[in-house]
């Protein structure tokens, strides 16, 4: 579909229950649609609501980008690209899940769409810039030297890769993005937020779940996975997929 700046792959798993308010998943800074592999499905039938997902663009089948991110490109996928995307699947109501840099720009979402965002599950997100955080990416980014990994990176994103892993590694280690945080945002965010993150996440501590679940304004719980790195969704499914059943159940 159309949105600003080119076209969005988007992808639907339906129910064929009655109708809830659907939920919208929103992938981290080298996911796309396909790599959320069998999850999608799985929570659409663990929730009984429809599930969309989407390629943001320069990822996935979106169309391709040249330009870097630039250092407000959370809030942007919350102001601009998003509010497009839900226009045009005429989602009046919705529950966001996002996972790693997805979960930031979820609670940013429902800051600027109160009215709109039912609730919202974080996976593995940021809410500011840890060491921990810059060390995760430094390793990554040596990884993908090796053209076998970076290969693996290809299959997701074709001729796109290149551009994705340095959108990535550019804005988060770029020293004027050492000061973002999520903070002034969460005061703004009213629904229900369920937090949920890794003990062994090797992006960030437990100090970031802590910091969204003081920091938002509606009713919040945070839940750490023990023995769990950066995918909970991949590494512990079964689990994930109560925990979100459990805190829609009376929404």
């Amino acid at each position: 579909m159309e949105v600003p700046g080119g076209q969005v792959f988007v992808r639907q798993w339906a129910t064929g229950q009655p109708p809830k308010a659907p939920l919208v998943l929103l992938h981290d800074s080298l996911g796309s649609v396909e790599l959320w592999r069998e999850f999608p499905a799985a929570l659409a039938q663990a929730t009984g609501r429809t599930v969309w997902a989407y390629d943001r663009l320069g990822f996935g089948r979106s169309s391709p980008r040249t330009e870097p991110p630039s250092l407000g490109f959370i809030l942007e996928e919350a102001q601009t690209y998003f509010p497009a995307v839900a226009a045009k699947l005429e989602l009046d109501q919705y529950i966001l899940f996002g996972h790693s840099v997805g979960g930031a720009m979820a609670l940013c979402i429902a800051a600027h769409q109160p009215g709109r965002c039912q609730a919202v599950i974080t996976e593995a997100a940021q809410a500011f810039v840890e060491e921990r955080t810059l060390e995760g990416i430094r390793a990554a980014q040596q990884g993908f030297q090796d053209p076998a990994q970076f290969a693996r990176l290809t299959r997701w994103h074709g001729e796109k890769a290149r551009w994705v892993l340095e959108a990535w590694t550019g804005v988060w280690l770029s020293p004027a993005f050492r000061g973002w945080s999520l903070e002034p945002r969460l005061k703004g965010v009213h629904c229900p937020v369920l937090a949920l993150h890794g003990d062994r996440d090797e992006y960030g501590s437990t100090a970031f779940p802590k910091r969204i679940v003081d920091g938002v304004q509606g009713p919040a719980r945070m839940k750490v996975l023990h023995d769990c790195g950066h995918v909970p969704h991949r590494e512990k499914e079964p689990l994930v997929l109560g925990l979100v059943e459990d805190f829609l159940r009376n929404i």
